[in-house]
């Protein structure tokens, strides 16, 4: 499928004269409308948009994915492939997503084959290339946002990624196994006006196998199933194999300092921690912030991921089914988790690697924040009260205090992030009256022997105290350290 400059030329120019962003369809559809096309229930929206307009037909048309009249389409909709005439119809064949950046800006569009929706008669073909939703959105919100030179995005698809990095990398290689999706990418670009992409073609890391990069993006195929099947979500690698692969190789591909951001599945697998099992994956010398946040029973996943390929309802259902949590079984899995994977190439000797959970709201998006993250882990690891430096009460930081009405003392005391990651922690009176007093304007001994006297403790045990609980206050991001120590550790992002 070769498309010409002048045609894809011709086809951007209609879609931002009907101003075809996802504010304006947002604004058209209204939220009731809206929040139903997010679940793929169009009915809704088909009611909204009866109006003719040009911004409508195309609603219609190119995400809604239902006939439309051919003397509404501009011609060069039928010669891009989008369309075909059918009688005085003119039929969807492709689907084009207006997409949204993390700010609210409109960054262009994402070009993808038509979405199989709940109920449709036919089956995703195995080289379906999926479109924008929500875990390409997902990653975008957890990326960082520092410029870098170059980026890659590891598995582009119909390359949404890489129109969120545009405005921050000075260049962008893409790549992806599957053809089709290389194709329809590099319509995503011609209509985003992003120019100068390297597009290659080829597995993991292959393509790019002597080159190093800034900053790695990927939202890879993980879905954990029994072998090989849609190519967008499926890697043909035994269980997690494709991301604990992808975490491995990152360093050799990253430069001093570069990062690599993925989405992953991984198995939860039977008298096997978790935590310790991903936090084998990664390799030397990289700092590396592993979030695990939602959790699936293997009957609960091999439903989802039937339901995505519209396998629900036919003859071979309860085959796939019966298949898929045999194989499950067989890897031990009682589980399997979603998340993150943040890696930064620290070089360093002792590098930090935390894996967690957290299943609650965060602050989107993530990655305005990420590297203070990864800041604070390391700053945390390296604490001592006796190194010298300050401590500074991290912003929008609240103190909660708990207890009968009218009690002299609480029976305890909470600092919780009103921002940020949003963690509570529960903590004694030393931390509260170091929460209170810490600036970064003085040196943190002298603060803590005032905290002695105050209390009526010596500083010794003081002292001690803080260099118990403080490390784990100081990487969970309640406080930050600023000095001689926190210049050294911030040195290596």
């Amino acid at each position: 499928m070769s498309v010409s400059d002048e045609v894809l030329t011709g086809v951007r120019a209609a879609l931002e004269r009907a101003e075809y962003t996802v504010a304006r369809v947002r604004a058209l559809l209204g939220p009731v409308a809206g929040g139903a096309l997010a679940r793929e229930e169009i009915v809704p929206a088909l009611r909204a948009t009866t109006g003719g307009s040009p911004l409508e037909v195309f609603v219609r048309l190119l995400w809604l994915q239902v006939p439309v009249a051919a003397t509404a389409v501009p011609e060069e909709f039928f010669a891009a492939g989008l369309a075909e005439r059918v009688g005085e119809r003119a039929r969807p064949l492709l689907r084009v997503q207006p997409v949204e950046g993390v700010d609210g800006r409109h960054l262009g569009y994402a070009v993808s084959d038509l979405a199989v929706r709940p109920g449709s008669k036919r089956t995703p073909r195995p080289d379906h290339v999926v479109g924008s939703g929500g875990a390409s959105a997902g990653l975008a919100q957890l990326v960082v946002h520092r410029p870098v030179d170059n980026a890659l995005d590891l598995g582009t698809g119909c390359g949404v990624q890489v129109l969120h990095l545009a405005d921050r990398a000075r260049s962008i290689t893409a790549t992806d196994l599957n053809p089709r999706a290389l194709q329809l990418a590099r319509m995503s670009f011609a209509l985003s006006g992003v120019e100068g992409v390297k597009l290659l073609h080829g597995s993991l890391f292959e393509p790019v196998a002597d080159r190093r990069f800034d900053l790695i993006v990927s939202n890879p195929p993980f879905v954990i199933s029994p072998g090989e099947g849609l190519t967008y979500r499926e890697s043909g690698l035994p269980g997690d194999e494709v991301c604990r692969r992808l975490v491995a190789g990152a360093p050799q591909r990253l430069t001093e300092g570069g990062w690599c951001q993925m989405l992953a599945n991984w198995l939860l697998i039977e008298g096997e921690p978790w935590q310790e099992r991903l936090a084998g994956w990664v390799p030397a010398g990289c700092d590396a912030w592993i979030v695990q946040r939602d959790v699936q029973d293997p009957a609960e996943y091999v439903e989802l991921w039937l339901r995505d390929s519209c396998e629900a309802g036919t003859a071979e259902y309860t085959t796939r089914y019966d298949a898929w949590l045999d194989c499950l079984e067989r890897w031990g899995a009682t589980g399997i988790g979603f998340g993150w994977i943040t890696l930064r190439n620290s070089g360093a000797a002792d590098p930090v690697v935390r894996v967690e959970e957290i299943r609650h709201p965060v602050e989107q998006p993530v990655g305005a924040y990420v590297e203070r993250v990864l800041d604070g882990l390391v700053a945390g690891s390296k604490f001592s009260t006796a190194c010298p430096q300050g401590l500074r009460t991290a912003v929008d930081i609240a103190q909660e205090q708990i207890g009968p009405p009218g009690a002299e003392d609480p029976e305890r005391i909470v600092l919780r992030q009103r921002g940020g990651l949003r963690r509570a922690a529960a903590v004694g009176t030393v931390e509260a009256a170091l929460a209170g007093v810490c600036d970064g304007a003085l040196p943190l001994p002298p603060l803590l022997d005032a905290i002695a006297q105050l209390l009526d403790l010596s500083p010794e045990q003081v002292r001690a105290h803080a260099d118990a609980v403080l490390p784990e206050l100081i990487a969970d991001g309640f406080f930050e350290v600023t000095g001689e120590a926190a210049g050294e550790e911030t040195g290596r992002a």
